[in-house]
């Protein structure tokens, strides 16, 4: 899948060792725990992890929608500002006409008193108060008409639509600002595959027309192999695995994303599988590997010392001991690896 090509290369995005912490009475829950990554022009990153893993929080953190009390710290620019630097009222003016959210549950965030049509004018009004009223409902109605959703559908209340409806005017009222980095938060929850296979179909057209760069949250791995350039496996607070979403999935470095994998259901499925445990406490997370209480293939360094990322040939990063070694096995030319095999088959013999 490649990213449209663009006027400049740059990424639209970059976040930087993003930490984003809450206090609580037994200490700071690190939710988000040193996360970097960069989004290009109208290029899709899929977020994916178990809940409870800090994907929500980071992306609220993205564009300042946490709530009071949470702190937030590291670089994240856009466009090359750091947004971290900004005030709550200059980054307030930020959202909407570069920075969009899509939520959950889209019938929490509509106001049920309130016709469609007046979503979409209070939306334009605040953020482009020039624009007159058959201006307003010009825009809105186009955006509506890419969603799939009749322009005689625009004086009804949110009640009125379906699910699947309810969710398109959500991206409807998030695009019609023409935002150039949008979050969205599962957006296909509790959508039947029908609708969820819309959902895909639009999010594609965004990228296309207006060249928007979205970071896709989500528990659906189908959905991020579907719609995705990218996918970040994220666990306890870190992405533990980004690259390319065809290699990452063809060949994942990370434990915990191979398991996340074996984990999905198909038409191929005989037996269920589960990770063993739960995500760790973020209070007191486990030392070093954050995974390695619950990792299938965890080594005594993995409970000792801190892996460092390593970069992968093909373009991917992963955070684990086991993804340097393979990764330093396959750099070594075959006289070097042949005694190190040789070695390793030894000790399993003794074994």
């Amino acid at each position: 899948m490649s990213v449209p090509t663009t006027a400049s290369s740059g990424p639209v995005v970059r976040a930087e060792d993003v930490r984003v912490w809450y206090g609580t009475e037994r200490g700071p829950v690190r939710a988000v725990d040193g996360v970097t990554f960069d989004l290009r022009p109208g290029e899709i990153l899929g977020l994916v992890g178990e809940s409870g893993c800090g994907k929500s929080t980071l992306g609220r953190g993205l564009l300042g929608l946490l709530p009071d009390g949470a702190k937030m710290d590291g670089a994240l620019e856009f466009r090359g500002e750091n947004l971290l630097t900004l005030s709550k009222r200059e980054l307030a003016e930020r959202r909407g006409v570069d920075l969009g959210m899509i939520f959950q549950e889209p019938l929490t965030r509509l106001n049920p008193l309130m016709r469609i049509s007046e979503h979409f004018r209070e939306t334009l009004r605040t953020h482009e108060p020039g624009l007159s009223k058959a201006e307003m409902d010009r825009r809105a109605l186009d955006v509506l008409r890419r969603m799939g959703i009749p322009p005689t559908r625009y004086r009804s209340y949110p009640h009125e639509f379906s699910g699947g409806m309810r969710q398109r005017l959500m991206i409807a009222l998030a695009l019609v600002l023409r935002p150039a980095f949008v979050v969205a938060d599962e957006p296909t929850t509790a959508l039947d595959v029908l609708v969820e296979a819309q959902i895909i179909r639009i999010l594609h057209d965004l990228r296309r027309e207006f060249e928007t760069s979205l970071l896709l949250i989500t528990h659906n791995l189908g959905i991020v192999a579907e719609a995705c350039d990218r996918v970040a496996v994220m666990y306890a607070g870190e992405i533990v695995e980004i690259g390319d979403a065809r290699q990452v999935f063809s060949d994942p470095q990370h434990p915990y994303t191979r398991e996340l994998l074996r984990s999905t259901i198909s038409l191929s499925t005989t037996g269920l599988h589960y990770i063993p445990g739960a995500p760790p406490d973020l209070v007191e997370p486990p030392p070093a590997c954050k995974f390695h209480p619950r990792c299938p293939d965890a080594m005594q360094v993995c409970a000792t010392r801190w892996p460092a990322p390593v970069q992968l040939p093909a373009g991917s990063r992963a955070q684990c001991w086991a993804a340097e070694e393979r990764n330093r096995l396959i750099r070594l030319t075959e006289d070097e690896r042949r005694p190190l095999e040789r070695r390793e088959l030894s000790v399993a013999d003794e074994a």
